[in-house]
């Protein structure tokens, strides 16, 4: 039997069987329309080549979903709940919508710049919490909250207030940023619990500061002087239910722990795709009349397949005028404090670079550590995407430009990159209202051929950006604004070198040419 099939019984003419080694097949049907011809059973990611895996995970990354194998969500909104209204499912002329999703037929559709794995243009731009609408209509005479036009307090909601309007970023090299939030995360953790009552310890990781945590008298915790993590990540229920102090570094806002979480979130929201480990095998969650969309074994392979993407490298112009300006450049952006949040390299030590399945840090709804066997995969090895980081005194030094840390960067309540929604608060609440002006530190290597800029993407050059920083990087741009026209410029052209390369490309520093290229 297919391990996604229509709940239906529809009579079919079968013509056959399509096989795939290490796949499950479908029974070829004459008409049928699908993007995705051969799912993985569960246990198969074991027995195949990682090659292979890979290549099924980049397979669905790029399948543009049909409502014949399950695309689509009828009766749930992107959240994963039940329609407000199910009376008025989201079938044509409801099926998609660009603010409250389902919004795109495939992963790639979004990332893509400059190819497959990448960022995205503005008219890829994802309305992050939109999807907790049935289908936006800002009809003012629709007065049912969070089915079209009114909010869950009642309010109106415009296209500036509904969501937020965010950017594409790319995944290039995003198996090492998880592997460092997982080190990061332990490290606090364990000088978390190396604290005793009445005493405080400063959290850090790799060089990088999240404040000071405290405990009270009575073993209580106080997380005043941390820094730089999310208020879920802070919460504590007595001496006995420390703060988690997890890293989430997926999300322009933290908010998603893996590279496996951003997975199932996306296929369910932008596709309605539902995957079996999220939302059960042979249930129908979304009323579509199919079930076991994506399976636990596909989700894997498209997370490895994103976990392997190539790491951005530098490509250093040929102009040695230009050369020696972006020099002169990387030092400007160090001596003016752009280095203290976008932190040049983190180091993975104790092999971090071996990538894992599952993280153990992910949420319900999400495969858990014990769950399965662990799926490891060494982001060193010279076969995958290139190019590829190298373990040097067993340290790969991950050159990323973050400190995978949450600043407040918008000048205040008044300041136009200021968010109207919290997208980690619960929905509804008095915080989730309150806006959100807390940004992950942008990752800038691959930042020069991945436009538009800032978390909303209407910057389209650097130079913008840049300008737009306040907060707590004020005393940084008061700095840019001081320097001479020229050093702006070198600053520029030393972004300028922060490249996606060329598909293939062996060497993480080349000349324009790419011909392999020497520098410190």
């Amino acid at each position: 039997m297919n391990i996604q099939y229509r709940l239906a019984v529809i009579p079919i003419f079968v013509i056959g069987l399509i096989t795939m080694g290490g796949s499950h097949t479908f029974a070829t049907e004459l008409g049928k329309e699908v993007s995705v011809q051969n799912h993985l059973r569960d246990g198969d990611e074991f027995n195949m080549k990682v090659r292979k895996l890979i290549g099924h995970g980049k397979l669905l990354f790029g399948a543009n979903w049909t409502n014949q194998e399950g695309g689509g969500r009828p009766l749930t909104k992107g959240t994963g709940s039940p329609l407000t209204d199910s009376s008025s499912p989201l079938v044509f002329p409801r099926n998609f919508n660009r603010i409250s999703a389902p919004d795109t037929n495939s992963c790639s559709g979004c990332h893509n710049k400059p190819r497959i794995g990448g960022g995205g243009e503005i008219v890829t731009n994802a309305f992050i919490t939109g999807q907790r609408f049935d289908f936006a209509t800002f009809d003012h005479n629709d007065t049912t909250p969070t089915r079209g036009a009114l909010d869950e307090e009642g309010k109106f909601v415009q296209q500036q207030t509904i969501a937020n309007s965010r950017n594409t970023l790319g995944l290039f090299g995003s198996g090492y940023i998880e592997m460092l939030s997982r080190q990061m995360t332990t490290d606090l953790q364990k000088i978390r619990d190396s604290i005793t009552s009445g005493r405080n310890a400063e959290l850090i990781s790799k060089g990088v500061s999240f404040g000071t945590l405290a405990r009270n008298q009575d073993g209580s915790w106080n997380t005043s002087d941390v820094n730089g993590l999310l208020a879920s990540s802070l919460v504590s229920d007595g001496a006995d239910n420390p703060p988690s102090l997890i890293i989430k570094p997926f999300h322009q806002a933290g908010g998603v722990v893996s590279l496996r979480q951003f997975t199932n979130n996306a296929f369910n929201q932008h596709h309605g795709i539902q995957s079996t480990e999220r939302f059960g095998t042979n249930a129908d969650a979304d009323g579509d009349e199919f079930v076991n969309e994506i399976t636990r074994a596909d989700i894997t392979a498209v997370t490895l397949f994103q976990a392997q993407l190539a790491v951005p490298g530098r490509v250093i112009p040929n102009n040695p005028e230009i050369e020696a300006a972006v020099r002169v450049g990387e030092q400007i952006f160090q001596n003016i404090g752009c280095s203290g949040c976008h932190v040049p390299k983190l180091p993975l030590d104790k092999k971090g670079w071996i990538y894992s399945e599952p993280n153990p840090f992910n949420p319900k709804g999400n495969l858990q550590a014990g769950n399965t066997p662990e799926y490891k995969l060494d982001l060193t090895e010279a076969k995958l995407d290139q190019p590829r980081l190298k373990v040097e005194k067993e340290i790969v030094w991950v050159p990323a430009f973050t400190d995978l840390k949450l600043h407040d960067i918008t000048s205040g309540p008044g300041d136009p990159n200021r968010e109207p929604i919290d997208q980690n608060a619960p929905e509804g609440s008095a915080e989730f209202f309150a806006g959100n002006s807390r940004f992950m530190t942008r990752k800038l290597w691959g930042a020069a051929n991945e436009p538009p800029y800032f978390h909303h993407g209407q910057y389209t050059t650097m130079r913008q950006a840049i300008e737009a920083h306040r907060g707590e990087a004020y005393g940084t741009y008061v700095k840019w604004t001081a320097l001479s026209e020229a050093n702006q410029n070198s600053v520029i052209e030393f972004l300028k070198t922060l490249q996606i390369l060329p598909e293939g490309t062996k060497h993480l520093v080349v000349d324009e040419r790419g011909n392999k290229k020497e520098w410190p």
